[in-house]
């Protein structure tokens, strides 16, 4: 009878993985695979929007703590690739995340009277916003809005009622009783309308204004990311944006 030697099993992926070198992350990073928690996510977009192209950062993870989704609000300095590109680099270097292109979604914001400027020092100076207020007095609501250009200053107001659905309306109006101040090619600029709306994990500011040039009208519309819950702002700038252009070859053509 031939005795046979007891048999040996091999786990060969034990043994790959023994062999393979194991990742090493950056001490006090986050696992790529693991649930991230709300203090982690917190620390990820305060270190996101230390990028100088960076103004908002947002990161929205599943019911699980993963994430699915990142939403960055950028100014125009570099290319949305190259801003997609520095949030993985800062995800990767600094927290040991890694973070798939396809779920960030960048929004540049427009720079307005400054483009149009940087192409012809000549045109105009950027509008900047120095107040926003609103004053209630029974139904009544009276909204001033201050705004500056080249050193000159220029209030405007607009009052109506204290509904919930007219508020935006009055903040964009008296925006443009403002701009008529700075610019008197603007009389000729009166608001459509003004909300605030969703845009995936953002509210957004959109306002439509119409452009009376007899015989034409020409109807334009302006957005502005609400920043720091401040809603008032996010509507004077999507007027700015909405106007800017327009109003610059009005007051050219003039």
């Amino acid at each position: 009878m031939t005795s046979h030697a007891p048999e040996t099993t091999t786990d060969y992926r034990e043994a790959a993985a023994a062999d393979t070198p194991q990742r090493r992350r950056p001490p006090s990073t986050v696992d790529p695979m693991a649930a991230l928690d709300e203090a982690e996510v917190l620390e990820i977009e305060r270190e996101l929007v230390r990028l100088p192209e960076v103004e908002i950062a947002r990161l929205v993870t599943d019911n699980t703590g993963l994430l699915v989704e990142v939403h960055i609000v950028a100014n125009s300095a570099k290319h949305p690739k190259q801003v997609v590109r520095d949030v993985q680099s800062v995800a990767l270097a600094s927290f040991g995340l890694e973070v798939d292109r396809r779920i960030v979604s960048v929004v540049q914001l427009d720079g307005g009277f400054a483009d149009v400027a940087a192409a012809d020092p000549q045109a105009a100076e950027r509008v900047t916003i120095e107040s926003v207020s609103a004053e209630i007095t029974g139904l009544r609501c009276l909204v001033k809005v201050g705004l500056g250009r080249g050193g000159v200053a220029a209030i405007g107001y607009a009052e109506g009622s204290v509904a919930t659905s007219a508020r935006f309306r009055l903040v964009a109006a008296a925006t443009v009783d403002a701009l008529r101040q700075l610019e008197p090619v603007a009389e000729c600029v009166d608001i459509d309308a003004a909300q605030i709306v969703r845009a995936g994990n953002l509210d957004v500011a959109v306002v439509t204004a119409v452009f009376v040039t007899l015989p034409s009208e020409q109807v334009v519309a302006g957005s502005a990311v609400v920043t720091a819950h401040d809603e008032s702002g996010a509507v004077v700038r999507a007027v700015l944006d909405a106007t800017n252009r327009k109003l610059v070859r009005l007051a050219r053509e003039t």
